[in-house]
């Protein structure tokens, strides 16, 4: 699939930082790929924070990427860190 910008929304925004969050049938290798984000270069900037729900349509995982580049309309963010699932409990 491709980037959807109505599965992205603002939860909390404070000095100059943003905190997103995103869903998305997508693997998280496909959205961390450099330009996934593009249509919201825009929005997005350099150490933003982007809760995510991917491969919601699988297994889906959630996580956190880092928004480590914007310039010239192309947004590029870190790996996802993948929240445990596990509950020993």
């Amino acid at each position: 699939m491709a980037f959807e910008i109505k599965n992205l929304s603002v939860l909390a925004y404070a000095n100059g930082f943003t905190l997103w969050h995103y869903t998305t049938p997508d693997a998280a290798a496909s959205v961390d790929t450099t330009g996934y984000f593009n249509a919201a270069s825009d929005m997005l900037h350099v150490g933003d924070m982007m809760l995510a729900n991917v491969a919601t349509a699988g297994t889906m995982q959630n996580g956190v990427f880092a928004v480590v580049a914007v310039a010239n309309g192309v947004v590029d963010l870190a790996n996802m860190t993948v929240f445990d699932t596990s509950d020993t409990d």
